[in-house]
């Protein structure tokens, strides 16, 4: 079995899952797995418990949102960019006026009956 590459950046406090103890800012570890690996492999790997991460981008898009989780399983492929931003960080501009959402978050969203822009808890559209 092959590996691949990954190209991880953790902001604010998840900083220290990247081996950045001593900065709040932001890490950049670059992480090698096996190929196949999904992105609870890659939580995995780096002792971040997926209850800390607050929204979630695989390569620019959209993957989870506080409380909403559904990208567990995703495949990672080699060159993947995942970005983690803590529970308590601001949310990106990039979200704040629509960004691109991955399917299985797409599908959670069509599940539950809620537009893109309604967060995890808010009532469901009419």
């Amino acid at each position: 079995m092959g590996s691949m590459h990954i190209d991880v950046w953790l902001y604010g406090p998840l900083a220290r899952y990247g081996g950045c103890e001593d900065r709040d800012s932001y890490a950049n570890p670059q992480v090698h797995l096996p190929s196949g690996s999904r992105l609870r492999d890659l939580l995995a790997h780096l002792g971040l418990p997926t209850e800390e991460r607050g929204i979630t981008f695989i390569n620019g898009q959209l993957s989870a949102m506080p409380g909403l989780q559904p990208d567990l399983d995703h495949e990672l492929c080699d060159g993947d960019r995942v970005a983690f931003f803590h529970l308590k960080s601001m949310w990106p501009f990039q979200y704040r006026h629509g960004s691109a959402v991955l399917p299985e978050l797409q599908r959670e969203f069509d599940r539950q009956g809620r537009t893109f822009h309604q967060q995890a808890g808010s009532a469901p559209k009419e």
